[in-house]
């Protein structure tokens, strides 16, 4: 027998929340934030880097001789090694071909170790006890920035035998804890910076003005200027004997109150729900019902008489039964709070699936005072 049941299972509702640290947090309803944790200084920024490698040392779990790439790596190594080698007759099941990326932070030095995240890009079932051997990492120029090489770290493993397998997390992914060295000087030379400036990661324009008005504050005269909702310029000019190292460190320190959207995110595929506290509700009346149709099947066997020439047959009995539950109603008053709406929703029993599809219909309605973004 089959039934299929449409219903949603799973819901999770966060509310957004803050924990109160000190008084001194908090102006009005904003959230007061350091200037280094809204924003970035121009100019000064990370940089991606990727490369292609092979691990060695697994425990019969790395590429098969399908993946003909890893195979084609290994006798490459072997060669550069003085050994010739077919790579169709290689049969070795402890290596596997990887992707080796990470990111090169700014201000940093040869010599500068930094993490390595190692992908398998064969069929390898896992990169538990690997080595990665000596791998080149280039950036989007082609230019090789640093060399990666080390043992691997997993958060999670793969076991089996028989068929039967156990599997925790991902095991074809792994870390490697500083296992890159930086070899070409990529730090950025803050006192050869054209301008000097920061950006803003959530564009504002209120922020944007509480944060010229905190620099200018701070020196007691017009050292800042706002070119838009993300960007805050500093005018080197009126700051020309402070050394930009310590002009930074003195600014980056400086609290502003942030002035967040109203927004509401949405995750259909997790069930997760999350509200900011400043979002607003117009007066609506939701009215909420549930259709759940429930499909079964039994299967029947068709006897034929005695001395007949007829078969036996296996005859399905499919069976739909629908039920429309009455609906629900559920009234908010204008101006109703995040509360008030968990509180009403909880109220009439709404699902998941249910939470989406009300958000949607109250923004369409112009009821939603926020902006509703769906992953």
């Amino acid at each position: 027998m089959t039934r299929a049941k449409f219903s949603a299972t799973f819901f999770r509702l966060a509310l957004g929340c803050a924990v109160l640290l000190a008084p001194r947090l908090f102006a009005g309803d904003k959230l007061e934030s350091r200037l280094k944790d809204i924003a970035t200084i121009e100019g000064v920024r990370d940089n991606p880097l990727v490369g292609y490698g092979i691990v060695v040392g697994l425990k019969g779990t790395g590429d098969s001789q399908q993946t003909v790439f890893s195979m084609q790596t290994l006798a490459n190594i072997m060669q550069r090694m003085g050994l010739q080698v077919s790579p169709t007759t290689i049969k070795a099941n402890n290596v596997a071909a990887v992707f080796v990326t990470a990111t090169l932070p700014p201000f940093a030095h040869p010599g500068t170790h930094i993490d390595v995240t190692v992908s398998s890009t064969g069929d390898a079932k896992s990169l538990g006890g690997g080595l990665l051997l000596l791998t080149s990492l280039a950036g989007g120029d082609g230019q090789v920035y640093a060399v990666a090489q080390g043992a691997l770290t997993l958060g999670g493993y793969s076991a089996g035998a028989a068929g039967n397998t156990v599997s925790v997390n991902h095991p074809t992914v792994a870390r490697v804890p500083s296992g890159a060295i930086v070899e070409r000087e990529t730090s950025v030379d803050l006192n050869k910076l054209r301008r000097l400036a920061f950006e803003l990661r959530d564009p504002d324009f209120t922020t944007a003005r509480d944060i010229a008005a905190a620099i200018n504050k701070e020196f007691g005269r017009d050292v800042a200027k706002v070119i838009d909702g993300r960007e805050v310029e500093i005018l080197r000019g009126e700051v020309a004997e402070t050394p930009i190292p310590a002009l930074l460190a003195r600014i980056e320190n400086l609290t502003v109150a942030v002035a967040s959207r109203a927004k509401v995110i949405v995750n259909e595929r997790t069930g997760t729900v999350v509200m900011g506290k400043d979002v607003k509700i117009s007066g609506v009346s939701i009215m909420h019902g549930a259709l759940s149709i429930e499909v079964s099947t039994e299967y029947q066997v068709s006897q034929p008489n005695a001395l007949s020439q007829g078969k036996t047959e296996v005859i399905p009995q499919a069976t739909l039964k629908a039920k429309d539950n009455a609906a629900k109603r559920l009234d908010l008053p204008g101006g109703a709070t995040v509360e008030d709406f968990v509180r009403g929703l909880q109220a009439i029993g709404a699902t998941a699936r249910d939470i989406v599809a009300i958000l949607q219909a109250i923004k369409e309605a112009g009821g939603l005072q926020a902006e509703l973004e769906i992953l």
